[in-house]
């Protein structure tokens, strides 16, 4: 059970109604860790916000997939996990390349490079290595994919405290974790 209240999107009122009302109308679902950010309209805004811009960037969909994979096992949210394995699927993801995702590994050599310094990233509170970084680049990533790397591990640190913090329900198909943080 939740430790804070999970908003009701049919009893919700005011700007988290809409907000929970666009998600509905996007998503075709309010999923849990949204009804828990909903307890401030301010907060659900800024981060739908930041999480629409972000996936208009040029990351694929596959990688930002693939990372958010990574730092939920790594952060062990078992919530983000379970639900980045279904939205994973939904963008194409095979459940062997999931696997290794959320083990820092990737079929895709380049992929791969942005999950191994996302990783980084969250074990070194941002302190990469200058080889670090040199990695990536020699894997083919551009400035704009390096900007968009840490803003998918920011945004994706974030989800994963609040899931790991409210102890929302898990509301998609559970996804044991592999590692415990």
């Amino acid at each position: 059970m939740a430790r804070v209240s999970v908003i009701d999107p049919q009893t919700a009122t005011g700007e988290a109604k809409d907000l929970l009302d666009a998600v509905q109308s996007g998503l075709g679902m309010v999923p849990n860790f949204i009804r828990v950010l909903a307890n401030s309209p301010a907060a659900l805004q800024a981060f739908l916000g930041l999480h629409s811009i972000a996936g208009a960037g040029v990351l694929d969909p596959l990688t930002r997939e693939r990372i958010a994979l990574a730092v939920a096992e790594q952060n062990a949210c078992q919530y983000c996990v379970s639900a980045h394995t279904a939205i994973g699927r939904k963008v194409g993801l095979d459940t062997t390349e999931m696997l290794a995702n959320r083990a820092g590994r990737s079929a895709d050599a380049k992929a791969e490079q942005a999950l191994v310094f996302a990783r980084a990233l969250v074990e070194h509170s941002g302190q990469v290595s200058q080889s670090e970084f040199a990695s990536l680049r020699a894997s083919g990533h551009s400035d704009a994919e390096i900007i968009e790397i840490i803003t998918h591990v920011a945004m994706n640190i974030f989800t994963n405290l609040l899931g790991k913090a409210t102890q929302v329900e898990i509301d998609f198909p559970e996804v044991a974790l592999n590692t415990a943080a």
